[in-house]
């Protein structure tokens, strides 16, 4: 090997590091800008509430990270949201007064019934988009979009436009409540990433996730079946909306068809800023859970310096197409 292809291959492999590594570099600077500019940033009151926060669009951007890995693309996420955390509303309330009656008696059902209530409608409604991409060859973006349209529809005509508040002590806790000192969100939140690490490092599945998303035409000449990755991947991304709706309307203590607005931004910047790359075939969950924590360090940094909500989300997608460019920019140099 000559001296020049050395050099090459050297630069090459500081740059896939540096691609690698930016987020945590990145998110530790953020970390010691705010901390100085503002000492009670670093209250451990104040580090578990950042935390609480982004678990909850953290367990989508889990799902939006098997989906941006197959190439494709999800922005009713957060229609989702709201759908799901509306069922699991009309089922802790036994229904809904005047319209709707699931029991005789009046009285709700158990927290667990709501929450498999949520699971199931984020599941089937991301199968059934699953199922228009893969077989009717529909682009994933213009079928989501689509999606988000309907299912926000479906959760205004379920809530008849307004909110469905009031639960039980139960059904708030997996949203309010504390296992010692760590907020039972930020729990559930690792487990899901734990989970999901497991299923794409781990299993068959999870190589042939990798495998379309590289090369979708060599996977399925390789005996993959496609059509069937892509549903699953859809519905494993509806199941993750699902039960974030049911975990924030647990938190809100409430339920409304505007619940989740913006939430497709927020999973799709995690994933992306966390090196999952919109080409496909390459990133991780490891990456995601940094984006998903750098997103909410910004946003609560920003309102300890009492930052406006708009300049907030100026920032954020600023940061999108930053780190985008710089994904482009790592992979060029790359080869």
């Amino acid at each position: 090997m000559s001296i020049s292809s050395a050099d090459s291959l050297t630069r090459a492999r500081m740059f896939a590091l540096l691609g690698k590594l930016a987020p945590l570099i990145f998110l530790l600077i953020l970390v010691v800008i705010f901390a100085s500019l503002q000492p009670r940033f670093l209250m451990p009151l104040n580090l578990f509430n950042t935390l609480r926060q982004v678990s909850i669009y953290g367990i989508i951007a889990v799902g939006m990270t098997f989906v941006i890995l197959i190439r494709g693309i999800d922005l009713s996420v957060g229609a989702i949201v709201a759908m799901s955390g509306l069922c699991a509303a009309v089922i802790a309330h036994g229904g809904i007064d005047g319209r709707i009656a699931l029991s005789a008696d009046g009285t709700g059902y158990h927290w667990v019934l709501a929450a498999l209530a949520a699971i199931a409608a984020g599941t089937l409604a991301g199968l059934l988009q699953g199922m228009a991409v893969a077989w009717l060859s529909v682009p994933a973006f213009v079928v989501t979009l689509g999606g988000m349209t309907v299912f926000r529809g479906i959760a205004l005509s379920i809530g008849n436009g307004g909110p469905i508040s009031g639960f039980d002590a139960a059904f708030g806790w997996w949203g309010r409540g504390m296992i010692g000192p760590v907020p039972v969100p930020v729990i559930v939140f690792a487990v899901v990433v734990l989970v999901a690490h497991l299923v794409l490092t781990q299993t068959r599945f999870g190589r042939s996730v990798y495998a379309v998303g590289s090369n979708p035409d060599a996977a399925r000449l390789s005996g993959i079946n496609t059509n069937r990755v892509t549903i699953l991947v859809y519905g494993l991304i509806g199941f993750c909306s699902g039960l974030g709706g049911f975990m924030l309307a647990s938190r809100l203590n409430s339920a409304e068809a505007v619940a989740g607005t913006g939430y497709e931004l927020t999973a799709i910047a995690a994933v992306v800023i966390g090196g999952t790359s919109l080409y496909g075939g390459t990133g991780g969950l490891m990456g995601t859970v940094i984006g998903a924590v750098l997103i909410g360090v910004l946003m609560n940094g920003l309102v300890i310096l009492n930052v406006s909500p708009y300049t907030q989300q100026i920032l954020v997608g600023l940061i999108i197409v930053a780190a985008v460019a710089f994904d482009y920019f790592i992979k060029r140099q790359s080869r």
